[in-house]
């Protein structure tokens, strides 16, 4: 399969310089200085035309800020982005967004907001704009009847569906679909999942889905990345990751999904709480809270390496 997009050695920073106080009590010798996050830190994979990567961590390891750089939202601080080998994407790729209630504008009907693009970009001639976003609703699974409506009208479902018909109406290869589908009741995310299928098989999508919810990565992904506060700490084919998963930060993961089959297995949450990416840990990131830890650990960052086909993990345990 050709590489759609690639990622190369890419990290992303967020600075927040101090205010006048913090200025002025370090020209008086205090030792302060400017809050760095370190959302992102050095990652590297790659995305193959027609797959399904599904990236997975818990709330703050940067699996946002990761797409939002795909998508081209935002700029990495360093390493580079390539799109079909090339560093712009434009239009080609485009992000569906977590909370279907914020991230549609409430004062555009839908028609706007799903014609607005192609017709800017020259997609399509504005005497075909209706029967073209006419087709765009009815491909989501939504009546081009109610196309004059504001988004307030709609239910979170509804509106899920209008966030994706405005992905598609521009015609992307690639879609970053950042936990599109968690703001919204059980039924109504498999009626999406289902929809996300669909197009991939009748439109040759490829998508990075975010999530953190392990059961949809497992549904849905031919290949899982797993990040551990801004790092890649593990990645594979899905079939290979639930079966055998190599990092302990995986393997904890894992045990917190249900099982029909575990019935009387005893929840345990993972030690500890993730790490402040202002001041993440020194050597693996993940050291503090891993039961395997050993002194290397707390000194060196463990290397992503290919542990078996396909698979590559970023542990000192492998040798």
């Amino acid at each position: 399969m050709t590489a759609l997009v690639e990622l190369e050695h890419v990290s992303k920073r967020f600075v927040q310089p101090l205010d006048l106080a913090g200025r002025i009590a370090r020209a008086l010798g205090a030792d302060v200085s400017d809050e760095v996050v370190h959302a992102v830190d050095d990652v590297s994979f790659a995305v193959h035309e027609g797959e399904v990567v599904g990236l997975v961590g818990e709330s703050g390891c940067g699996k946002s800020t990761l797409g939002r750089m795909v998508a081209g939202i935002l700029e990495p601080s360093a390493g580079v982005i390539r799109y079909r080998g090339r560093p712009e994407a434009g239009l080609k790729v485009q992000m569906i967004f977590q909370d279907p209630f914020a991230s549609l504008n409430p004062r555009m009907r839908v028609a706007e907001i799903v014609g607005e693009a192609p017709l800017v970009h020259g997609i399509v001639k504005h005497e075909a704009l209706d029967a073209y976003v006419d087709e765009i609703l009815l491909r989501c699974g939504l009546d081009p009847g109610y196309k004059r409506r504001y988004p307030h009208q709609f239910s979170g479902g509804q509106r899920s569906r209008i966030g994706i018909a405005r992905a598609l109406a521009v015609q992307p290869e690639f879609l970053v679909c950042d936990e599109a589908v968690a703001a919204l009741d059980v039924s109504i995310q498999a009626q999406i999942l289902n929809l996300f299928m669909r197009l991939r098989r009748e439109l040759g999508l490829t998508y990075l889905f975010i999530s953190h919810d392990l059961g949809v990565v497992e549904h849905l992904s031919d290949r899982v990345v797993i990040m551990y506060l801004g790092r890649v700490v593990e990645t594979a084919s899905a079939e290979a990751i639930f079966r055998a998963p190599n990092h302990p930060y995986t393997q904890a993961l894992l045990r917190q999904v249900p099982r029909l089959d575990a019935r009387r297995t005893q929840f345990k949450p993972i030690i500890g709480e993730i790490p402040s990416p202002l001041a993440p840990p020194a050597g693996c990131h993940f050291h503090p809270r891993c039961p395997h830890a050993m002194a290397r650990c707390r000194e060196e960052a463990p290397r992503l390496r290919e542990i078996a086909p396909g698979q590559l993990s970023a542990c000192h345990l492998n040798g």
